[in-house]
């Protein structure tokens, strides 16, 4: 293989990487928001939320934290494994683009913008740099 499409192969697997872990440390701040924060300023701002609503809702954005702790981890874990970890990547970004939307759908436009967008980036780079060997 020339050398020039080695150079362009590293290129999209390192920007792949990024993106990912990108998306893998967002879902580690939305986890902190969500399970720690929900009831305090900066998850009221975050949210949007009242005081009031927050504390009646606390238990089941803890419980949504913790999922996306998990949508977290299994990138972390894909991004561990380097080149076996890329299936375990596409996997879990598909995950995060399907929440991505269906919050989008049922919940606030907006989070199609700060959750699936990111991740259909880090995808497409995925697939992509899978593609080019």
């Amino acid at each position: 293989m020339p050398r020039g499409n080695s150079a362009r192969a590293h290129f999209r697997k390192r920007t792949a990487s990024i993106l990912t872990a990108v998306v893998a440390i967002e879902h580690v701040y939305i986890l902190v928001l969500e399970m720690f924060l929900w009831t305090k300023p900066a998850g009221l701002r975050a949210f949007g939320l009242t005081p009031e609503f927050a504390e009646q809702t606390a238990v089941l954005a803890a419980n949504q934290g913790l999922y996306n702790g998990f949508l977290a981890a299994g990138l972390v874990w894909g991004l561990l494994l380097k080149e076996q970890g890329v299936p375990v990547r596409v996997f879990f970004l598909a995950c995060v683009v399907v929440a991505g939307v269906f919050g989008a759908i049922t919940a606030k436009p907006s989070i199609f913008f700060v959750q699936a967008v990111p991740a259909l980036l880090a995808l497409g780079a995925t697939l992509l740099a899978r593609r080019s060997g």
